[in-house]
Order: structure tokens, then C-alpha cells, then sequence
């Protein structure tokens, strides 16, 4: 288990955000539009016009190949809720379980942001058991400020913990990197 973490620390370190970048067509342009439909369609082997979460992850997984992020089923669960959720659909439903091709940019954005933020929270979690402990938040100050500026790291960790568990899980970093419009000083922002 520990080389497996260790392998898996190492793979997300070294992570080709150009190459990510460009397996997800969210500019405005019509090439990117067309990119999105044909990638949508590839997504939806049974041609009904509506994703679910176990179709997104198939098609991530078989369409987009890109292993690190079918890893990181957190960041894909989020961008899934928040693109199911931000339009009524076409079958009157705001919010229903699944994703429409009009939700398809908005969710691949989302997968992108949800993904860095994951990354984020891989590079604190040094443990790999899936939540930052205090001593791990600590001990990733510095990096953490490179991303967000300066913190007090006592004070931003029970800002974070909301549930005061002694823990920071994934969805509470992500409502705080949201708000402190946290960003990686390595992924590639200049293809968004």
C-alpha cells in the first residue's frame, strides 16, 4: 500500500496539464463546440441525450483516457452535481441525475477546476488516507501560500474543518479553495 501512494504521489506530481488541458474542448469557438458535441456522444453509448455519473466515468476513463482524473472520483462527483444542477433540462426538471449536452461545457470546466483543486488537496494529504490532518496542513504551509497567499495555518484549518473533526475533508477544501480562488503554480491556466 505505501508504494502504491508513493507511485501514486509521484503520478500526480508529474501530471501533463497541457495534455489534460486539451482532452476537454470548453473554449467558445465552433471547433471546440463541435470537439464537445462528438465527445459527448461518445460519452453516451445508448444515444438518449442524457449523461449519468456512471456514463461520465466511463467515458473519462474509455473516451478521454485520462487515468488521473478517473482516479480522482471526488473531483469528478462535484463537477457532476454542479453541472446537473445549473440549468432546468429540457425535461422540465432543474437539478435531475443527469447531464444534458447543454451542462456538457459547464461540467468539463468544472471537471477541470474540481481536478485542480483535487491535486491541491493529493499534494497536502501527504498520508494518502483522503483527508489533511492538522500536522499535514502545517507541514504544507509554504506550499499552500503559493497557492492562496499568506495564511495563519492554525486559523485556516479550523476555518476549513466546519464540522470541527479534527480533519479537512474533500468537499470542505474545495468550498475554501473556491473562496480563496486557490490556484497551482504548475497546472497550464492558459489554455482555459
Amino acid at each position: 500500500y505505501k508504494s502504491y501512494l508513493r507511485q501514486r504521489h509521484i503520478t500526480m506530481a508529474t501530471l501533463d496539464w497541457t495534455s489534460i488541458n486539451a482532452k476537454l474542448p470548453v473554449q467558445r469557438d465552433d471547433d471546440s463546440k463541435e470537439r464537445r458535441k462528438q465527445l459527448f456522444r461518445s460519452f453516451d453509448p445508448n444515444g438518449n441525450g442524457i449523461l449519468s455519473l456512471a456514463e461520465v466515468e466511463k467515458g473519462i476513463r474509455d473516451v478521454l483516457k485520462i487515468d488521473e482524473v478517473f482516479d480522482a472520483k471526488s473531483a469528478i462527483i462535484r463537477a457532476f452535481e454542479m453541472a446537473k444542477d445549473c440549468t432546468v433540462s429540457k425535461r422540465g426538471i432543474k437539478g435531475d441525475d443527469y447531464i444534458e449536452f447543454r451542462e456538457f461545457r459547464f461540467f468539463l470546466l468544472c471537471l477541470r477546476q474540481y481536478f485542480e483543486y483535487y491535486q491541491a488537496f493529493d499534494r497536502v494529504d501527504s498520508s494518502g488516507d483522503k483527508r489533511i490532518s492538522l500536522i499535514e496542513f502545517k507541514n504544507a504551509k509554504e506550499q499552500i501560500e503559493k497557492w492562496v497567499g499568506t495564511i495563519d495555518a492554525e486559523e485556516e484549518f479550523k476555518t476549513i474543518d466546519k464540522n470541527g473533526g479534527g480533519i479537512i475533508m474533500f468537499d470542505e477544501f474545495c468550498d475554501w479553495a473556491i473562496k480563496k480562488n486557490l490556484d497551482l503554480e504548475d497546472d497550464d491556466d492558459e489554455l482555459l
